[in-house]
């Protein structure tokens, strides 16, 4: 890229940071340094706030860089995570946001330790949802990366490097002095400027092709070497029956996944009521709606005008298909509006991350605070430490996220983030759906449940091809692949809720009646919700 692409792109860059670092010192400056401040924002946002932070917090790099670059490279089988991601809305919005709003505090783990022994379920659940948050922080990083190689020329592995570090450093400074308050205005902020992006990008390529989709499409199969075929199902996932299952393991993964992602679930305790979580969704929907439709033209659009093989060429993985596309859009490599567009755009990919991965962070530290040293803390200390710990967490939950993130630089956004969302359907959905649902379940149950998803999960993906025995694994020159699938949901997810069922069955514990009564009447009515 040229210098002016570099200078302009940076600047921008700068501009959002400064931004966003103004926010988190104000709001560190206003604030009492209460738990619920610092996990909660003191419940103060309104639904309209809350949906467009939700929305905010849901469209990562993934999404607009991973999923448009998966489009472009394999088509419909690409369009597949668009589809995925936003249906699985709509299992948030029936079955867990306003229960999960009404029975919990601040964490997952607050929902089902209302009804069972806290300690063993707060270390289960808190164990789960940081493992599931690095995953996600690593699908983040890693677009940083991509994003910042691409500005630089695209051969600077030191410049990947310091970004990585760079956008690790951020988040922690957002998370210790904001809390809860600056990563929500920080989330908001960033979805305003990428909806606003990804609309300019959209009309752009509608009015290139004079608002014919049909013509858009068919650009877009013809340029992508496949024909018809890039149309039609099976380019990435049908060319055999592994594929197929590879398929169906991450259609679950990403459409059950969502209602099990820790920093999501943290985002209904931040509005006054339940009503008002409930509402929140309702805006996120809408939002992430008309954002998941756009990165269908984009994906296709990006296929059409630049081509799959030069964004292969750029990154193999298709995470910079959008950036290309605006530079194509706006005039070309030399042109003046090319080089602002492609700007604008990378600067918002980058807000983007760094509002995501705060968000992120930001959940897992409480997991840590909340749930694991609160379980371990000794009985006279003070509650005020425990925010100190969350702070603590933050750092240390930043360094394991960029030591990964530089390991798994060169693996897709969206497949990464495929990989987190089958691990917190695996591991955190069955026992929150059991807690909220089942008058039966135990405390054996909910450890069961949670250890019988994550393990599972975890080991399966250290024995896939993503680890080792494939030119793309993480680690090309070795093989200890065993199992076939990149995806483990179609196995670690019944596992998850098998093994929840069968420690209760064998549990000697008698499930307290009084108590689910107690919890079912909360979650349904808000009667006693903090």
């Amino acid at each position: 890229m040229t210098g002016n692409h570099q200078t302009l792109a940076l600047l921008l860059f700068s501009a959002f940071v400064a931004v966003t670092l103004a926010i988190t010192t104000w709001v560190s400056r206003n604030r009492h340094g209460s738990a619920e401040e610092f996990y909660a924002g003191g419940r103060l946002f309104s639904p309209m706030e809350n949906g467009f932070a939700i929305a905010g917090d849901y469209m990562s790099a993934a999404s607009f860089l991973g999923i448009s670059g998966l489009i472009a490279l394999f088509g419909y089988d690409g369009m597949l995570y668009s589809v995925g991601f936003l249906v699985a809305w709509l299992v948030v919005l029936f079955l867990v946001a306003e229960l999960v709003r009404n029975c919990g505090r601040f964490t997952l783990a607050d929902v089902v330790a209302a009804r069972m022994r806290e300690r063993p379920v707060r270390i289960a659940a808190g164990t789960s949802s940081v493992t599931v948050s690095v995953l996600y922080l690593v699908a983040q990083m890693v677009g940083a990366g991509s994003l910042v190689a691409l500005l630089l020329g695209g051969t600077s592995e030191a410049a990947q490097t310091w970004t990585v570090i760079g956008v690790g450093a951020l988040m922690v400074i957002y998370v210790s002095l904001g809390g809860m308050r600056a990563t929500t205005w920080i989330q908001i902020v960033k979805a305003v400027l990428l909806l606003s992006g990804t609309i300019v990008l959209t009309v752009l390529v509608l009015v290139r092709f004079h608002g014919n989709f049909d013509q858009l499409l068919l650009t877009a199969a013809e340029r992508s070497g496949h024909g018809e075929k890039f149309l039609a199902p099976g380019l990435k996932y049908g060319e055999d029956w592994t594929a197929r299952f590879d398929f169906m393991s991450l259609g679950l993964a990403l459409v059950l996944g969502t209602a099990g992602l820790p920093h999501i679930l943290s985002r209904f305790y931040t509005v006054p009521t339940a009503r008002a979580a409930r509402r929140s969704v309702v805006w996120s929907i809408g939002l992430i709606g008309g954002f998941y439709l756009m990165t269908i033209v984009l994906g296709f659009g990006a296929a059409a005008i630049v081509g799959p093989e030069a964004v292969r060429g750029s990154n193999a993985a298709g995470n910079t298909a959008v950036p290309l596309l605006a530079l194509d859009l706006g005039g070309g490599t030399d042109s003046t509006g090319g080089t602002v567009l492609f700007a604008i755009v990378a600067a918002i990919a980058f807000a983007t991350i760094l509002a995501v991965v705060a968000g992120v962070t930001l959940a897992s530290s409480a997991s840590v605070a909340h749930d694991l040293y609160a379980s371990l803390r000794r009985p006279n200390a003070k509650p005020r430490s425990e925010v100190a710990v969350a702070r603590v967490a933050a750092v240390g939950i930043g360094v394991v996220a960029i030591g990964l993130g530089l390991l798994a630089r060169d693996l897709n956004v969206a497949f990464l983030v495929g990989l987190a969302f089958a691990v917190a359907a695996s591991a955190n959905l069955p026992v929150l759906l059991y807690s909220l649902f089942w008058r039966g379940f135990t405390t054996r149950g909910a450890v069961w449940a949670v250890y019988g998803g994550l393990i599972p999960a975890v080991v399966l993906v250290l024995l896939s091809p993503v680890v080792s025995g494939s030119p793309a694994s993480l680690f090309p020159g070795v093989d200890f692949q065993v199992f076939p699938l990149q995806n483990p949901g179609l196995v670690s997810i019944p596992l998850g809720f098998v093994a929840g069922w069968l420690g209760t069955v064998t549990s000697a514990e008698v499930a307290d009646e009084a108590k689910h009564a107690e919890t079912e009447v909360r979650s349904l009515t808000g009667a006693g919700a903090a």
